[in-house]
């Protein structure tokens, strides 16, 4: 057998270090390596879980990208009327990534109770809109009926909800102003038979859902004119490059805007998570580092005699800075393998059970902490950890090469 496979082989099976002095300290610098990939896996599983939550709860009641004419406003309300033939949709649903598109209108209004009033957007949808994704919001009810003539039910906020003062079931009058000011408004009475809530202000208190048909009536629409387009797809990522094959297909009179451009300070305050995640990593590899070095510079200088006696036998420095070297990633192998236990055993607990909760959930538009568990994550972490700590302690280790072999043997 080789020597050093050998030395490797005794040192790793914790017998040249077994109830010795570093003991305690290989102990520490174990420890040091779970707490740091446990910390690490938290931080980006929280962080990045707390980014896909935000961005689906915006998405989920706009879309990825909404297809408008050129001349559209800041405001919500959509004045003029858009049509996209059945080919230029076809061709939209087919990029690659795009999961479908749906043609909705909203206008402004004012729900007048007995006691309040509250001004709202009104959303209305056809019998094509996919509810799939707000189901998931809605907390009383159902989804309300686009089927037929004119349907009078609503889905609503629990926000609006209170502030009214209604409740499921409830009926109230809405009225929309007409184009021409002197004239008096529309008024609609509308039954809530469903009740959502996105944690989002920014929508709760705006919106409500209807029939598009209401819309196309005060507007004077015909029954396949809309007034914007929203877009879904897989992977958010992909914004900028499906946002600009869009762009390239509808004709010259529309344009395609991306929903961070509705929502740009929620987005930018978004983009912050990614700073706070690798400052965590980055320090987290640093204190995982530090106590790896620290361990295994007391077992060189524990084992300074051994050191000299494989010098004097012939072993060259590498072979030995190498025995050293596998010995500590081996450490580092025992601190990832419980730190991937602990953290994943967390993360799947607050996944499935959501144990954690924000103790101001208006500041982060949810309730329940969020983790998302990637196994790519999961790797590159791993894999980071061990190459950053293998770079770290070939520092100390190159003392060994310093050490003189009379002196080493002589040592005591």
């Amino acid at each position: 057998m080789r020597l050093d496979l050998f030395i490797a082989k005794r040192i790793i099976s914790n017998k040249l270090y077994k109830n010795s002095v570093s003991a305690p300290i290989i102990k520490i610098g174990v420890f040091a390596i779970a707490l740091g990939i446990v910390v690490m896996m938290i931080s980006v599983a929280t962080g990045i879980g707390l980014q896909n939550k935000i961005r689906e709860k915006i998405t989920a009641f706009n879309g990825h990208v909404v297809v408008k004419g050129f001349d559209y406003n800041d405001s919500d309300e959509t004045e003029e009327p858009i049509k996209l033939s059945s080919g230029i949709l076809d061709s939209i649903n087919l990029i690659q990534g795009v999961s479908y598109s749906q043609g909705v209108a909203s206008k402004f209004g004012v729900i007048k109770t007995n006691n309040d009033f509250e001004g709202v957007v009104f959303k209305g949808v056809d019998e094509s809109y996919n509810y799939t994704l707000l189901k998931e919001y809605l907390i009383q009810g159902r989804i309300p009926s686009t089927y037929g003539e004119m349907s009078s039910e609503i889905l609503i906020s629990s926000y609006t909800l209170n502030r009214l003062n209604l409740n499921l079931g409830d009926s109230f009058q809405m009225y929309f102003s007409k184009s021409n000011i002197n004239k008096l408004p529309f008024i609609r009475k509308f039954k809530i038979v469903g009740v959502f809530n996105s944690g989002f202000n920014e929508i709760d208190e705006k919106f409500i859902i209807g029939d598009i048909s209401h819309i196309r009536f005060f507007n004077k629409w015909k029954n396949n004119e809309v007034g914007s387009y929203e877009v879904f797809f897989d992977d958010f990522s992909e914004l900028t490059k499906i946002n600009n094959k869009i762009y390239n297909l509808i004709p010259s009179e529309f344009n395609s805007i991306p929903i961070t451009q509705f929502y740009r300070s929620i987005f930018d305050w978004v983009k912050i998570f990614d700073n706070n995640i690798y400052t965590i990593i980055v320090i987290m590899l640093i204190v995982a580092g530090i106590n790896m070095i620290t361990a295994l510079l007391v077992l060189i200088l524990e084992r300074i005699h051994m050191i000299g006696i494989l010098k004097a036998l012939g072993a060259k420095n590498w072979l030995i800075r190498k025995v050293f070297i596998y010995n500590a990633l081996y450490l580092v192998g025992k601190g990832l393998l419980w730190g991937n236990f602990i953290g994943l055993s967390l993360l799947f607990i607050q996944k499935y059970f959501s144990i954690l909760k924000f103790p101001n959930p208006e500041q982060y538009y949810m309730t329940v902490i969020p983790v998302e568990i990637s196994l790519y994550h999961l790797i590159v972490l791993n894999i980071g950890t061990i190459i950053s700590c293998f770079t770290l302690l070939l520092v100390p280790s190159f003392i060994i090469s310093k050490i003189s072999v009379v002196k080493a043997v002589r040592f005591n």
